[in-house]
């Protein structure tokens, strides 16, 4: 039982969240429709492969929604190519590809399908997804495809004045990128905000208010065939959840959680990270030493991302593909009500 001696102004929650999994189908990816008085944003494609040599390709597109309003990414693609210890934006490929503003999306009634419009400068591009598989194309630079892990993933945050609603996805992608074979996780969100609502830009109640310590999305499928999956947070007030699922068909859900970060010393990369949930179950993250979006910090987002797995603390079993794609920015804080500072 929650005990508090503060009391908020009517219709503020204190940040707690609803969180539950669902039955990813196309019909649903499709849908445009706004739930629980807000408006559909955007879908958010975004993920990490790996090449044999161990090198990181990770990627965003926007899709945005025929009423969304945009922020600053359009499409963006990064790898440890270019100076082998980071994950860096590639501007020089991200040129050559279609921006595309707003996509054309049609359905085939198993299918949603966006993609790049004819005409348009840049090499065209297609993402199609349903409640089984994904195939992401950019003409010119990678094809991937694979299935999906698990169920899908909601969450749903009141304001008082904006709300959040965020689904998420994640599939078992494989395929080419730049002509080399590479595996890995790419997730689909969609995000549901105020009117005039952008992630991390305006009107999100989380990132504008500076209220999360941790949160990420991540996948691992291990060599023995089990899997892992899921996405936490942990942030300021009563903000947090957990959401695991595996293999076996088993998901489970909590927002009773808490978590520790320590960061990078002069840096707003996190170091280590433990969530541990209400049963005094632990998770780590296992930070990549190449896994730092250098290039977001100081531009858009505004938060430090970064790639690495997630593991259950004294978990043996050994990987072979992966997605760990988070944030925990030094700014916001290292644990709950543990608010941080810049450098």
């Amino acid at each position: 039982m929650h005990t508090t001696r503060a009391l908020p102004p009517r219709a503020d929650f204190g940040y707690q969240v609803l969180v539950a999994p669902y039955q990813v189908t196309g019909a649903a990816l499709n849908a445009t429709r706004g739930y629980f008085g807000l408006t559909m944003s955007k879908t958010m494609p975004f993920g990490s492969v790996r090449d044999d040599e161990g090198h990181i390709y990770s990627f965003v597109r926007s899709l945005l929604a025929p009423q969304g309003t945009p922020n600053p990414t359009r499409f963006l693609y990064q790898s440890t190519r270019l100076d082998g210890a980071n994950i860096r934006l590639d501007k020089a490929k991200m040129a050559l590809q279609a921006l595309t503003p707003m996509p054309l999306q049609t359905f085939d009634g198993e299918s949603v399908r966006w993609s790049s419009v004819q005409g348009e400068t840049g090499n065209p591009w297609s993402i199609s997804t349903s409640g089984q598989r994904m195939h992401w194309r950019e003409e010119g630079l990678f094809d991937l495809q694979g299935p999906l892990i698990g169920s899908g993933m909601q969450w749903y945050l009141p304001g008082v004045d904006w709300g959040t609603f965020y689904v998420s996805q994640l599939y078992d992608l494989s395929g080419t990128v730049e002509g080399r074979q590479v595996k890995g996780v790419v997730a689909l969100d969609q995000v549901y905000l105020a009117e005039g609502g952008a992630i991390h830009f305006q009107k999100d109640l989380v990132v504008n208010n500076q209220m999360h310590v941790i949160w990420w999305s991540f996948a691992t499928i291990y060599k023995d065939g089990t899997f892992d999956a899921g996405s936490f947070m942990v942030g300021h007030d009563r903000l947090g959840y957990a959401i695991l699922m595996n293999e076996s068909g088993e998901v489970r859900s909590t927002t009773r959680v808490e978590g520790n970060v320590r960061h990078v010393p002069g840096s707003y990369f996190a170091a280590e990270a433990v969530v541990t949930l209400e049963n005094g179950e632990q998770w780590e993250f296992l930070p990549d030493p190449k896994g730092h979006m250098i290039d977001f910090v100081g531009g858009f987002p505004i938060t430090a991302q970064q790639e690495g797995r997630w593991r259950r603390v004294g978990d043996t079993r050994e990987p072979d593909r992966w997605m760990a794609w988070g944030e925990s920015d030094r700014r916001n804080g290292t644990a709950r009500n543990v608010r941080g500072a810049d450098l």
